[in-house]
């Protein structure tokens, strides 16, 4: 197994200008950011961070932070665009902006892998507001998006409309994504590609509660069940968890080892402008044909 590195570098409406001290300066389009960022333990390049907000974080049961403006930004968002997909970024209570602009060395590698397939078949397991599932569609994919979040399934389908890619082959599916992976199992269906990005922890649209250390191995082996040997990737990512990328990759190996292909696992780093280290933001393990 293969271990290596994918590096998010800016593009003209997302940059990571500096980090440093536990927290990252980014721009949004106009907009600029500040962070934290526990991954940042080295001084940053700049003492002089002239951001329009800052995330303050707070412990869990203080409801975990709250962003903090310095000069007005439009709280029901502003469009960005990532090559033909548009969406809508926006401060969330979460700490992000919407999306997370780390994977687009994803986006570029998963379209590869189907470059060669008219209409492949790909599913996005919590799909969340839907760049990722907007980024394969833009390239022919027939996608099955699957979030438990009524309000992320919905920001998905804006961000459908305002890509113009509203009457893409596009299935919206509000549910729990260990329960509709287990259904398309017994329904006999099979895809080309599938992608991952599962939460730490969560809550299903019926209360279902989700552990990443407990279900995600049972999650990976339905995944293989649905993929066969003409189909072309599976992509894991996890954030915010004591997880090594090692453990996933050994994982993935396991599960799709009698496919052939190869099982490769690393990190996730987005490169900084100001003196273009690699910070890293995530682990992940992938298969591929």
């Amino acid at each position: 197994m293969d271990l290596i590195t994918l590096t998010g570098e800016p593009w003209a409406d997302y940059g990571l200008i500096d980090s440093g001290h536990g927290r990252k300066l980014e721009r949004y389009g106009p907009y600029r950011f500040i962070r934290p960022e526990p991954q940042a333990m080295w001084a940053p390049a700049s003492e002089d961070w002239n951001a329009h907000g800052e995330f303050l974080p707070a412990p869990d049961d203080e409801g975990g932070g709250r962003w903090h403006f310095h000069t007005p930004t439009p709280r029901e968002g502003w469009q960005l665009a990532w090559e033909e997909v548009r969406f809508t970024a926006q401060t969330t209570p979460f700490r992000h902006l919407g999306f997370f602009p780390d994977m687009a060395p994803v986006w570029h590698w998963m379209r590869a892998q189907i470059a060669d397939k008219p209409e492949a078949e790909c599913m996005n397991l919590f799909g969340y507001t839907g760049v990722g599932t907007l980024a394969l569609a833009a390239k022919g994919a027939r996608m099955t998006h699957v979030d438990a979040s009524k309000k992320s399934v919905a920001e998905g389908k804006a961000n459908a409309a305002l890509s113009g890619m509203e009457d893409l082959p596009i299935r919206w599916m509000i549910d729990d994504a260990g329960k509709f992976v287990a259904r398309e199992v017994r329904r006999g269906r099979r895809y080309d590609g599938i992608i991952l990005d599962p939460p730490k922890w969560g809550r299903g649209p019926n209360g279902e509660v989700w552990k990443l250390e407990e279900g995600l191995p049972a999650l990976i082996a339905d995944t293989r069940k649905l993929l066969d040997t003409e189909s072309r990737f599976l992509f894991l990512t996890v954030y915010a968890v004591r997880m090594s990328a090692l453990a996933i990759g050994e994982l993935v190996r396991q599960s799709f080892g009698d496919l052939g292909g190869k099982v490769e696992a690393g990190e996730l780093t987005v490169r900084e402008e100001a003196r273009g280290l690699e910070l890293p933001t995530a682990i992940f393990a992938r298969w591929s044909r």
